[in-house]
């Protein structure tokens, strides 16, 4: 099963999910802003890929965020907690092709898993 993990409006997820699409792939997308995502997809993707690559800390939230939020992101426990309260601070789209993950869109990564 293949599973989408983002939020509707974004370009990057757009493309994402025009490229599974037009190769036809079957998917589920999970909408952060609208279905939420619990803390154990969190730990998983943070164990998996990395809390500093799962944080999008270039993204409008993270921008938008106090300055005491931010310097209290230290850590894989601190990095979710703030994921938790602002799903949209996560790096998106996330893609789960069985075990395997993906992290954001790389059009020939996709290509690969898909």
């Amino acid at each position: 099963m293949v599973i989408m993990y983002g939020i509707t409006n974004c370009s990057t997820v757009k493309k994402a999910r025009n490229k599974l699409e037009s190769n036809k792939i079957d998917y589920e997308f999970w909408d952060y802003k609208k279905q939420r995502i619990d803390e154990s997809h969190l730990v998983r993707w943070c164990d998996c890929l990395g809390w500093q690559k799962v944080l999008n800390r270039s993204g409008t939230m993270w921008r938008k965020a106090s300055d005491e939020s931010k310097n209290n992101v230290v850590d894989q426990t601190s990095a979710i907690e703030f994921m938790l309260s602002v799903p949209t601070s996560i790096k998106r789209p996330i893609l789960e092709v069985g075990e395997k993950l993906l992290l954001g869109f790389d059009e020939g990564e996709y290509g690969e898993v898909v």
